[in-house]
């Protein structure tokens, strides 16, 4: 059952390219991110298909999927849902908000104020929704998929520090390279409409029970206690850092055990190397350090400071 699953979730990849092209990267963070059953955060400017890859990956997989655009007028009740008069009943009822579905995709997340952007924080950390004194909980599996603007872009919020680190990964879309965009364009001279991906030919190819699967496999990945010291020495690293303010907390670290552990799985390993562990340090952590105010004045990047951590950690033999 292992290499036929495997052999779906490469099946997935292959699908998701069909309509988006040269971020190979992001739809391989989204796999995992799947696998390890965590939320992911993706950052782009306008225009490098974030919105197009989640909804994509929702046509692949046999997943309810629903879309959220929040907008600065958007309320908490929006997101979760709400209690509403019913006449026929004579009392007030809970009506789901889009958030009880298995696949969020929640578009421009940093466009709408801190208070609604919270809503999502019970969802995502505890799987449910209180509201009115009752708790309701969540289909499963369950993934908010955030896209976001850069922050320096005109209208846009800063996201709860508790928020970001609720988010397993964060996923930079940059700009496609000159062949990459040169196919975007060749595609849709050739009539490809991104708000018709049947007729792109993606088709379903992973069903929720075989989804399900593939967690429990990725979960029960053997990691050795020197890929555990390893971890934590990374993380204790950032702590220490001159550049950091904030470092990488415990729940940090075993966001990336967990994220190394379904790299290793996707790839067809039974243990957790190393190379697993660096792959994954960025895109788990660089949404995690809070930078000083003078590294961040002096243009020092998460990214930056994570890369140069690894250089000097010694690497488990």
């Amino acid at each position: 059952m292992t290499n036929e699953i495997r052999a779906k979730l490469g099946q997935v990849r292959a699908e998701v390219a069909k309509s988006v092209v040269g971020q190979d990267l992001a739809v391989e963070g989204l796999v995992i991110a799947l696998l390890s059953g965590g939320h992911v955060l993706l950052e782009g400017v306008p225009g490098t298909a974030k919105t197009l890859l989640v909804r994509t990956l929702s046509q692949v997989l046999e997943l309810d999927t629903k879309r959220v655009q929040f907008t600065p007028d958007m309320m908490p009740g929006d997101v979760t849902g709400s209690l509403v008069f019913n006449n026929k009943i004579g009392d007030f009822e809970f009506r789901d908000g889009p958030v009880f579905t298995n696949l969020l995709l929640a578009d421009e997340i940093n466009r709408t104020p801190p208070k609604t952007q919270s809503s999502l924080l019970e969802a995502m950390e505890e799987r449910q929704v209180s509201a009115d004194g009752v708790t309701r909980p969540l289909p499963a599996p369950f993934m908010v998929a955030a896209t976001m603007n850069p922050i320096e872009y005109e209208g846009t919020y800063t996201l709860p520090e508790a928020q970001l680190d609720r988010f397993l990964l964060k996923l930079v879309l940059d700009l496609p390279p000159r062949d990459a965009e040169i196919e975007v364009l060749r595609r849709h001279a050739g009539g490809f409409n991104p708000r018709d991906l049947q007729a792109a030919g993606v088709h379903k190819v992973l069903s929720a029970e075989e989804l399900r699967q593939a967690q429990t496999e990725s979960h029960a990945t053997r990691v050795s206690g020197d890929i555990l010291a390893y971890l934590v020495d990374l993380a204790r690293a950032t702590r220490q850092s001159p550049s950091v303010r904030m470092g990488v907390s415990p729940r940090g670290a075993t966001a990336l055990l967990n994220t190394a552990k379904a790299s290793a799985y996707l790839y067809g390993y039974d243990a957790v190397t190393p190379d697993h562990v660096q792959r994954m340090v960025i895109p788990t952590w660089r949404h995690r350090l809070a930078l000083e105010p003078e590294a961040e004045i002096e243009g020092v990047s998460s990214d930056s400071i994570l890369r140069s951590i690894m250089q000097q950690v010694q690497v488990p033999i």
